[in-house]
This record gives C-alpha cells, structure tokens and sequence, in this order.
C-alpha cells in the first residue's frame, strides 16, 4: 500500500469524488481521500492522501489556498457560476476604476454567506440536495478571509474579469463574484476557476490521472508522493528510545527520560515522534505543565 500525498490536477468534467475512485482503481488501493471538494466544472490541485495519510486529509484542508478565476459582471445564476440558470441579466456601467475599487475592498476579513448549490449540511441535509427541490433555507453568514486579490485582466467590454485569490479555508469564490456584483449593482457569477495552489501544494508540480497511470508503468511513481511528516518540517522531531518502542506504538505519553536528543524541547505545541529507526509514527503536542508529550495524531 502506498503512504503518503500525491498532487493531483483535477480535470474539468470530473467531481473530487471521480479522481478518488479512478486513483482507487489505478493504485489498487482502497484507502484513499481527498483534501477539499472542487466543483466538476473547477480544475487544478487537488491534494490526495493514500493509506495512512489520510489521517492529514482534516489538516490539509484548513490550509489556505490560490484560486484564478474569471469573473462575469451583469450576470447572475442560481448557482453562482455560470453553469445555473440564469436569474437576472444587467448592464455594466461601472467604469474600470470603480470596478477595480469594489474587487478590492473584498480584501480583508468578510462576512460570507455560503451558497445553496453547496456540500454543506443544515437540518440533516445538504444544501445542494434542498436547492435541487426548490426549496432556499436559511444560512448564517461566515467570516472568511480573503488575504490577497490580484486583478490580472479586466475587459469592460465583455464585462470579464480575471482575478488571482488568496484565501482561507471555506471561502466560496463562486459567492466572491457574486458578492463583488452585487456591490457593483449589475449582478456577476464565475464563468472559470482554476486552484493554482492549496497549502503547500502547487499546480506545477501537479500530476493529472493519465500521468500518475504513465508513472506507475514507469515505476517511478514514489518520486511523486510526498510522506505524512514532510507536511511537517517546521515541528521539532524526536525519535523515541529503543526500549520505549512498545509504549510510542500503543500511544501512550512520553516523558523527556524516554527520548534519544537531549537538547530538544519536547513540550512544543507539535513534535513529529520517530522510533529508534526513524519511522515516522505520529504527531504529539507538548504539556509543559504535565511534563510529558501527548499523541495528537498518530500514522501507524
């Protein structure tokens, strides 16, 4: 079984769910999960935890993402993309500087309201099951973050506009077009969007189905899968004395007399734990005030 994060390129055409099930075939594997829905109609990277990583799949999907995307103003849809149903068609009469103003006053901290046509689940129920019956229900509006908006090309005349968004986790840029539309007066929906990163996972280094298919029958696959603990690299690490062993694999709690360094801060928020031989085994947190390591996530 293969361990560890592969960046894939989700295709257009093909839900999060898709590349799950085909890299299940292609990897003979069934312990596979994805990082973070993409829309159908939405490419690019795609983070995919095989075998014991899946563990990280909670951890990778809080981690910020980049999303270039195209923006249509005088358009709303009841998707918010332009794959819905038309709802409203308006004029553009905002001129390029206030088009330019109202984009990048989303910077910041905001308040969202998520869509209907989304995976999210109130009553029991997912929001795009409800919107599917014609039925809109109440949300509460979230506060998301949008660190960075980029506008790379604004055409006035066919009312499009490209943007590049830095985001936190749970920002629906689907709702950020229509929201920066409905500042504009005119109404706007996404005709586009491409993930160009999501955490420390960039679209360069992505891999599409086919390819990971041509690395496989090239055996050089492995060169492509990033292991659980390089998600890691900024935590201290410590490798647990040989006749510890027993008790690092049943999770218990280890004291600073159980581990090999000497010099290393063993009551750090994160600490990545090695055995003796320098197997990965889990994520531990730090309890200055007990004196030990607790297991926070262990990869066994």
């Amino acid at each position: 079984m293969i361990n560890g994060i592969i960046n894939v390129y989700k295709e257009k055409g093909y839900t999060s769910h898709d590349v799950v099930a085909k890299l299940r075939g292609i990897l003979k594997q069934k312990k596979i999960g994805h990082t973070g829905t993409l829309d159908p109609d939405a490419e690019g990277v795609l983070p995919v935890c095989l075998g014991n990583a899946t563990k990280l799949c909670d951890i990778l999907t809080d981690r910020s993402k980049t999303y270039q995307a195209v923006l249509l103003l005088g358009t709303t849809t009841d998707t918010q993309d332009i794959t819905g149903t038309v709802l409203s068609e308006r004029t553009v009469t905002a001129e390029k500087e206030e088009i330019r103003k109202a984009i990048l006053s989303f910077q910041g901290s905001y308040d969202q309201i998520p869509p209907m046509y989304s995976a999210l689940k109130i009553g029991g129920k997912r929001l795009y099951e409800l919107a599917r019956e014609g039925k809109e229900v109440p949300r509460e509006a979230r506060k998301v973050e949008i660190h960075s908006i980029e506008i790379e090309e604004l055409d006035i005349l066919t009312g499009q506009v490209t943007v590049t968004v830095d985001c936190s986790k749970g920002t629906y840029i689907r709702t950020l077009c229509h929201d920066i539309g409905e500042k504009l007066g005119c109404g706007g929906c996404m005709k586009s969007l491409l993930r160009t990163r999501a955490g420390e996972f960039h679209i360069s280094k992505s891999l599409k189905i086919n390819e990971i298919a041509d690395k496989i029958n090239e055996g050089n696959l492995d060169e492509h899968i990033k292991k659980a603990d390089e998600m890691f690299a900024g935590y201290p690490s410590v490798n647990v004395k040989q006749e510890f062993e027993k008790q690092l694999y049943n999770g218990n709690f280890l004291s600073a007399d159980q581990i090999m360094q000497e010099d290393i801060n063993i009551f750090a928020e994160r600490i990545r734990v090695y055995d003796w031989q320098g197997n990965f085994v889990g994520l531990y947190e730090g309890r200055p005030e007990e004196r030990i390591m607790k297991p926070y996530k262990m990869f066994l």
